[in-house]
């Protein structure tokens, strides 16, 4: 599954003056049911919230006082995220005539047309406060405090990343959340500043508006969807008339195929340095130590040591946690054995988390020859993306080839690369220009897309500087990116 939590906000959205309807309840259980979680993220009072929802225990945390409280009901356990407001802060908002004022762990709230009495009053006092608004409620929390920073802590216990992650909403204190989750969802009711952000604009209001949401994630896990969601697309790089290609971070095979030093261990690189750049995160199984350093990702293994199943399945439980996976200290023999015995624990990780998003599997050929029974393949895709790389498409075992949904060769050989691909997968050759490739460029194709042609890509390189801790790092692991110098638009290949 690709999205594995609904974080819904109350009033407005999953209640209606309040109260939850039974039949909303019941899309809820039904949610749970699936293997799915809930988080609940609302501005209320978490004394308040208690009266009003008598199904505090559907959901693993509750977000409270927007975003300042963490509540998890199965064990009524509060955790304040933000100091208590001060008393003179208070006593000074009563003393303009600031009326009603509710005071929470952290929050302190009143209504409209207050807010300018409250604006003042934090002006004079010199502190760093900041007022959010939702419809007439006027809402006073510490600066940086909102439901994305809340529903982030809440993740973060879950073991979850916020890009497996629904959002929905209906009031100005639910972009923050919205704009945090995955894909976002405006009931129908909601403010039209936010239908106008949301991903989806469900066609009933309030719960039903809920209920309509859960039953498309029962559905086919919002896959009708994907055509609203390429916002969260990664660039590959533009075609000849500058048009930009992405790819989705979910669900795509792809397949990189080039000769020895033409650069395909650079690309992949390159492009997990642009799946890190969107939040996602990735694991990379090396087996000849090219990728020493990519950003944001942690180096387990070495010439002398190779790594533990255990090491690497406790860095990866982490949501916001990318791997390199250095084989070099293993045995040829001895690194399928040890990758069979890991991949059913990193599929099972990744069923049940969601990450890491990536897989990518260097020199596929030296783990999976093309002689390798289709029941020994590593179990690394099952809906989730995975990057293989290879020398040559006959390298590889079949089944590799029929998932593969973009094939890019790389280097001077490239037409025979597809027609090789086409040959061993029982693909009609499709149209191919006679063309030159130049540094910088390959050539990519949609194998199951009807009509598709091969297209000459121009490469695009990742923005940012390595940033990643090495684990036992030998002093011959290479930096794999060092190609990727922000402000260069292509890479050589």
């Amino acid at each position: 599954m690709r999205y594995l939590v609904l974080c819904t906000d109350y009033d407005g959205t999953l209640a209606t003056d309040g109260c939850v309807l039974p039949e909303t309840l019941l899309a809820l259980e039904r949610l749970i049911a699936s293997g799915r979680r809930l988080v609940l993220v609302t501005g209320r009072e978490l004394d308040d919230l208690r009266k009003v929802c008598p199904r505090l225990d559907l959901f693993e945390y509750v977000v409270a006082e927007n975003g300042a409280l963490l509540y998890k009901p199965s064990t009524r356990t509060e955790t304040p995220l933000a100091a208590r407001p001060l008393e003179s802060f208070v006593a000074a908002l009563s003393e303009r005539g600031v009326a009603p004022i509710s005071v929470g762990r952290v929050i302190v709230a009143t209504w409209t047309p207050h807010e300018t009495q409250v604006l003042e009053t934090i002006r004079d006092l010199g502190l760093e406060l900041q007022v959010i608004f939702n419809k007439g409620a006027v809402m006073i929390l510490p600066a940086g405090v909102n439901k994305a920073s809340g529903l982030a802590h809440a993740l973060e216990k879950m073991g979850l990343s916020p890009h497996n992650a629904v959002g929905v909403g209906d009031a100005e204190n639910d972009h923050a959340l919205l704009a945090s989750c995955e894909c976002s969802a405006a009931v129908a009711n909601a403010l039209p500043t936010l239908r106008n952000a949301a991903d989806i604009v469900t066609i009933a209001d309030h719960g039903a508006g809920v209920v309509e949401l859960i039953d498309e994630m029962l559905r086919d896990d919002l896959a009708s969807r994907d055509a609203q969601l390429a916002r969260h697309h990664v660039l590959l790089g533009r075609d000849d008339e500058g048009r930009e290609v992405r790819i989705s971070p979910y669900g795509e095979q792809l397949l990189f195929v080039g000769a020895p030093g033409s650069g395909r261990s650079t690309l992949a690189s390159s492009l997990m340095e642009r799946v890190a750049e969107e939040g996602y995160t990735f694991c990379v199984i090396d087996v000849e130590g090219d990728y020493g350093t990519i950003a944001k990702a942690v180096s387990l293994g070495t010439s002398s040591r190779p790594p533990a199943a255990e090491e690497i399945l406790k860095l990866l439980r982490g949501a916001d946690k990318s791997g390199v996976i250095n084989l070099v200290g293993l045995s040829v023999t001895d690194r399928l054995a040890f990758l069979a015995a890991l991949t059913p624990r990193l599929a099972e990780l990744r069923q049940r988390s969601g990450h890491p998003h990536w897989v990518v599997v260097d020199e596929t050929h030296h783990l999976m020859p093309a002689s390798c029974p289709a029941g020994e393949l590593l179990p690394l895709g099952n809906g989730h993306s995975v990057l293989h790389i290879t020398v040559r498409p006959n390298f590889v075992p079949p089944e590799v080839l029929e998932r593969t949904t973009l094939l890019v060769a790389i280097g001077e050989e490239w037409r025979s690369m597809i027609e090789e691909f086409c040959q061993v997968s029982g693909i009609t050759l499709p149209p191919i220009e006679a063309m030159r490739l130049e540094a910088g460029e390959a050539l990519a194709w949609r194998p199951r897309v009807a009509g598709a042609r091969p297209f000459r890509l121009n490469i695009a390189v990742a923005t940012t500087k390595p940033d990643s801790v090495d684990v036992g790092a030998s002093d011959t692991d290479t930096l794999a990116a060092a190609a990727c110098v922000p402000g260069v638009r292509q890479i050589k290949v």
